[in-house]
């Protein structure tokens, strides 16, 4: 089971060192981490997708709560949020298979951002699921490189 935790915290340095040695110390499993500041710079918020049981996902929480420079925890299921990933993906190409991988981008929602004469460079912002169905689909021709940021997560709007 995996849950995504939202995470308020002060930025401030030593912050992110704190909760990855909670997880260190106990043991928790750390599926994906991004960190950014918010609207306001005092404050950034942590997405942690972390995987276990239901009683471990709880203690996570409960842990979590605990930290001082913690200002506020979420949490919610991957069904209750949009969740999202920005991805780069760098390739070869030959004119045999530009038109395959462009058709590819066209179907998958990414865009090609740079090119040289036998490589591309493709941005994806998507779900890690669809982001990881643009590598399977681009293994054929030849993936250089791949960069991906942790999920981000928002729980969605309310009716």
């Amino acid at each position: 089971m995996k849950r995504i935790y939202s995470i308020s915290v002060e930025n401030r340095s030593g912050v992110l060192a704190k909760v990855a040695s909670l997880f260190r110390r106990r043991a928790f499993n750390i599926d994906s981490l991004a960190v950014g500041e918010t609207g306001d710079p005092g404050i950034s918020c942590m997405t942690i997708v972390s995987s276990g049981d239901e009683h471990t996902l709880t203690q996570i929480e409960k842990q979590l709560n605990k930290k001082l420079d913690v200002i506020k925890v979420r949490t919610f299921a991957e069904n209750e949020s949009v969740n999202c990933e920005l991805m780069l993906v760098k390739v070869h190409y030959s004119a045999n298979t530009r038109h395959e991988i462009m058709d590819v981008c066209t179907i998958m929602n990414a865009k090609i951002v740079d090119m040289s004469k036998s490589q591309m460079l493709i941005q994806m912002c998507d779900s890690p699921e669809r982001t990881g169905l643009l590598i399977h689909m681009l293994q054929p021709v030849g993936i250089i490189e791949v960069a991906r940021t942790g999920m981000l997560a928002l729980s969605r709007c309310a009716n």
